[in-house]
């Protein structure tokens, strides 16, 4: 049978790769701690639970992609308490099923491969803005991260500007866990405009971080979010990775287009689904509660780690640690064989070699034990 030769190319997923050897072993009895794949395990709260149950309706019916008016009006509200920003519920609001097939698809609405259009992101970064740019048709335009692991303009060279249709963010970086500042943001804000580039910013871990809040490109748009679009997620937020549920604000004229592609692709979330998430975005206490859990792994992992000599890079913020090692695989390998899952730098592209992402996933009790695990294990 013949299929898309992009597929080919691509493979599958690497992160799976260490998923299914994890459930390999799990499956023999054979006791894991795994920091691989970013689904916590703290319980989603009662009272988002409570909205599912409450909005399952006895006749079953389709729901809009444009999804409810309460939705919209929650993700605003939400905009405008974390951010500092007015968003019309009405025209800068697409709720999504979760935010990886937001990501993948949006090149689909933007991307025209006829006119050679290129898909700009950062590497090591999310598999799934280099799997959406090329199957929609796009060049896709991986830039090297290293040092602090911060994108900047500078980093695209200017024959690149020229082509890109949309330009890839990531603030908290997955996986690095680093920061991008403010005014570094409003530099792509500027780029992008000057080359009708769309600035797309993965700020799904926007509200995981220890010191200040990590900054929106929203925040640094201006008024109507001109040319940019921001997308938000209530998987790590709220203990929501199950329910799918998401969101992208920002340039109406860009939610216009993606509403146009959603509706002829029938994406839409279930609406029983949208009550939990208008729930979960109208509340921030939840999300303190969960910030703080997440803090508190993270300087376990961190502290115990730099105090025995090992390098953390970044790991400011979001849900992973980034550790400096020698060789990644090799280390992910000796890791695995004590019982520690942990993701090799280079399943997130090339600049991750060398690297290990632990993800923040396992219990704050769990942490403390295979901190020294891992330190005994990498440390010799």
């Amino acid at each position: 049978m013949r299929r898309n030769p992009v597929l080919d190319d691509l493979g599958g997923n690497p992160v799976t790769v260490v998923q299914d050897l994890a459930r390999d072993m799990r499956a023999r009895g054979l006791p894991l701690v795994d920091f691989s794949i970013g689904d916590p395990r703290e319980p989603t709260p009662p009272f988002i639970v409570d909205a599912l149950r409450s909005a399952v309706p006895a006749v079953s019916q389709y729901p809009t992609t444009r999804g409810t008016p309460e939705l919209r009006a929650a993700i605003s509200g939400y905009v405008r308490r974390r951010f500092g920003v007015h968003v019309d519920p009405a025209t800068q609001v697409m709720p999504t099923t979760g935010s990886k097939e937001a990501i993948f698809s949006t090149p689909l609405a933007f991307v025209d491969r006829a006119a050679g259009d290129s898909v700009v992101w950062a590497t090591p970064g999310y598999p799934i803005y280099e799997r959406g740019a090329r199957l929609a048709g796009a060049r896709g335009v991986a830039i090297p991260l290293s040092g602090d692991f911060v994108f900047r303009p500078d980093d695209i060279a200017t024959s690149e500007w020229a082509s890109a249709r949309i330009v890839w963010v990531c603030s908290p970086h997955n996986p690095t866990g680093s920061v991008t500042p403010a005014e570094v943001l409003a530099e792509f804000v500027e780029r992008c405009r000057q080359t009708d580039s769309l600035l797309c910013a993965d700020e799904c871990y926007a509200d995981l971080y220890e010191a200040e809040p990590p900054a929106s490109v929203l925040e640094v748009a201006g008024e109507g979010s001109r040319g940019v679009l921001s997308f938000l997620s209530l998987s790590k937020r709220s203990g929501m990775t199950g329910y799918r549920t998401g969101a992208i604000v920002g340039d109406a004229e860009a939610i216009a287009a993606l509403a146009m592609l959603r509706t002829a692709t029938g994406t839409a979330a279930p609406e029983h689904t949208q009550a939990a998430a208008a729930a979960a975005w109208s509340d921030d206490i939840h999300a303190a509660d969960r910030r703080a859990v997440f803090t508190a792994k993270r300087r376990i992992l961190r502290d115990a780690f730099a105090a025995a000599g090992l390098e953390v890079i970044g790991s400011d913020a979001g849900l992973y640690v980034w550790l400096e090692v020698g060789d990644d695989l090799v280390a992910a390998e000796r890791l695995l064989e004590a019982g520690i899952v942990v993701s090799p730098g280079r399943a997130f592209g090339p600049g991750g070699e060398g690297h290990l992402r632990l993800a923040l996933v396992p219990t704050v009790e769990e942490c403390e034990a295979a901190a020294a695990q891992v330190i005994a294990i990498l440390a010799t």
